[in-house]
């Protein structure tokens, strides 16, 4: 991946994160994310979106429950401390900078 595409995709994760924080009961499906983070700049792949969902969920910043091919994310509360920059984890782009 080069310098840009980290970069990018660093920003999105974040983005997902940020979503959830706003949204009822810190959860939400792969499609809607999709429409959401095109209002944030980014316009993902439904495949970006579940390989972005899966590494969240390595580091514990969500939790995936996958319903035929739909995931429905969840924030954990590392997510939430991440996305408010309380905490950094590597792959996730640190809010404000």
């Amino acid at each position: 991946m080069n310098q840009f595409s980290t970069f990018m995709a660093e920003d999105r994760r974040l983005v997902i994160l940020r979503v959830l924080t706003e949204l009822p009961a810190y959860r939400t499906n792969s499609f809607l994310l999709q429409t959401l983070l095109s209002k944030w700049g980014h316009d993902p792949s439904s495949d970006q979106i579940k390989t972005d969902l899966t590494f969240l969920q390595e580091q514990g910043l969500v939790t995936n429950e996958i319903v035929e091919s739909v995931y429905i994310a969840t924030l954990t509360t590392r997510g939430a401390d991440v996305a408010a920059g309380r905490i950094t984890t590597p792959g996730v782009k640190r809010p404000g900078a």
